[in-house]
């Protein structure tokens, strides 16, 4: 499963949106906590300038190491509106990964459910080979061990992917190579643990064979029934 959309983008300076900025939102109660509301029309560049300074923080310094000024600086944007508009870093990051889960990524489709795993679990190999491109979503783990905020907007972003890989399941049903029921979530979830372990645990590299084998283990289970609700 990809980490695409937490990246920041490399070829523009920080300050530039990466790409156009996003459809507006509708407007959440004027009671939501700073960094949950979700600014759209002429705002939308703004959040996406902040959003490409949060990135490029959290690549070049971290949780630890990212400041409102760095922020403000970067983005253009005066950090007395950071303030008012996000309340903080915790704010600051958790809308970038808010924005992160709005990019129009969907699981592969192989016409096979062994394929599909094998691909998202190269999907996982890739997103962190390149070290350039890891080193966003490496710090959104890192930060969510220091702040609650960026704990929930982590599981919200991941758990929102687990929700769109439904449809693997919902095909390999249909192809029978699945029982009705499989928990799409718990699957996916088995094909990149082995992968994070490693990653992140044991700081172990990890490769396509790994991700193969991962795949390969998941299919079996799946097919025995190991991950079917009772």
């Amino acid at each position: 499963m990809t980490n695409e959309g937490v990246h920041a983008d490399q070829s523009t300076a920080p300050a530039a949106a990466a790409t156009p900025p996003p459809p507006p939102a509708s407007p959440q109660p004027a009671s939501a906590p700073p960094g949950t509301r979700r600014p759209g029309g002429r705002t939308a560049r703004t959040r996406a300038a902040v959003r490409d300074a949060v990135l490029h923080g959290l690549s070049d310094h971290g949780y630890p190491g990212l400041t409102i000024e760095y922020v403000a600086e970067h983005s253009g944007v005066h950090k007395t509106t950071l303030y008012r508009r996000w309340g903080g870093l915790e704010g600051l990051v958790a809308d970038a990964l808010d924005m992160a889960g709005e990019d129009m990524w969907t699981p592969p489709d192989t016409g096979s459910l062994e394929g599909d795993l094998r691909a998202l679990a190269r999907e996982v190999v890739d997103a962190f080979a390149d070290e350039s491109k890891a080193a966003a979503p490496t710090a959104f783990v890192a930060a969510s061990f220091q702040s609650e905020r960026a704990a929930d907007a982590l599981r919200a972003f991941y758990t929102e992917r687990f929700s769109r890989c439904e449809t693997v399941v919902a095909r390999a049903v249909e192809r029978g190579e699945a029982e009705r029921g499989t928990d799409a979530a718990a699957l996916v979830r088995a094909v990149s643990a082995p992968l994070l372990l490693r990653l992140f645990i044991t700081r172990e590299p990890v490769d396509t064979a790994l991700a193969d084998q991962s795949a390969a283990v998941v299919f079996a289970a799946v097919r025995a029934g190991a991950f079917t609700r009772r």
